[in-house]
């Protein structure tokens, strides 16, 4: 018959106190449970750990050997109990953020540092992809949430605005615009633009194709089948602008500077959203998204 932790338990707080009395009153059991767990030890490994005498008890010298192993066997269950305690309750784990936009600034990297410093023992990783290959990766529970630009629904995940942020203009820094510390739209009608046709280039051609269509007149924006740091790290060399999000103003490039753009009402913003299936029950999880709903002071409801 194999013994089991609390026997073990038993065992080391009898040697700890020297007493069956006095190592039950520390663990709140009954001294005849205590004694008699320790009897049953004592008959699975066939030998005594104890040397009995009205004074209490001392190890024998196989005892000693047997205790001295038991204490990490112990401490590694407790340790163990303590981990799945802890996913249980979201603060340990791991947790997958996927996303597609740069976090060298911004509030996708305040967010997920201020998690990380509040959630030690969660693993927090994120993936970079497209959006179609996000939402795959959320449809087979290889990441947790993505966070991506707009605000569109999706059939089968849930989805809810987290915050929003500047959209900026990079831009050769001696390009006449470059003096000016924000630019308009209307700045920006006759300018060539060098987009990824990567995510999210897409979604910046339709705001720019939203904001400075005019009668007549398209805004020239060339798509490339290169990253988006690509195309930064080229534009000093004045082949045109980009637009970027203000998250990705934290990386510098040569010859390169950042303005924020303005409409009729205001800085132009862009919403970021979260996009999560409605079946996941990592707590983690749900632990991120109360973090995130306190931190920009939301509204939603987290089952």
């Amino acid at each position: 018959m194999p013994f089991d932790i609390r026997q073990l338990r038993y065992a080391i707080a009898a040697a700890d106190h020297g007493s069956f009395y006095r190592a039950a009153r520390a663990l709140d059991v009954e001294q005849s449970t205590l004694s008699r767990a320790i009897l049953k030890l004592e008959r699975v490994i066939g030998d005594n750990i104890f040397n009995r005498s009205r004074a209490g008890v001392t190890l024998t010298i196989a005892g000693a050997l047997f205790i001295r192993s038991a204490r990490p066997m112990v401490a590694n269950a407790d340790k163990m109990v303590e981990m799945m305690r802890a996913a249980g309750q979201g603060r340990a784990g791991g947790l997958m953020i996927g996303h597609y936009n740069s976090v060298s600034a911004g509030n996708l990297r305040a967010t997920m540092l201020g998690w990380r410093d509040a959630h030690p023992d969660v693993d927090l990783d994120g993936v970079e992809a497209d959006r179609g290959a996000l939402f795959a990766g959320l449809d087979t529970g290889e990441i947790d949430i993505a966070i991506l630009l707009g605000d569109a629904s999706h059939d089968g995940f849930r989805h809810e605005p987290f915050w929003s942020e500047r959209v900026m203009i990079a831009l050769p820094a001696r390009h006449p615009l470059a003096e000016r510390n924000l630019l308009h739209w209307t700045d920006l009608r006759r300018e060539r633009f060098l987009l990824t046709a990567a995510d999210p280039g897409p979604e910046a051609r339709d705001m720019l194709l939203g904001r400075l269509s005019v009668s007549g007149m398209q805004p020239d924006i060339r798509m490339h089948q290169t990253s988006r740091e690509s195309i930064l790290s080229v534009l000093g060399g004045g082949h045109g602008l980009t637009v970027v999000c203000e998250g990705g103003t934290g990386a510098r490039y040569p010859d390169v500077v950042y303005r924020p753009v303005y409409g009729e009402q205001g800085p132009a913003l862009i919403e970021y959203s979260g996009y999560w299936r409605k079946d996941n029950d990592n707590p983690a999880l749900r632990r991120f998204l109360a973090f995130v709903r306190d931190r920009y002071s939301l509204a939603f409801d987290i089952p």
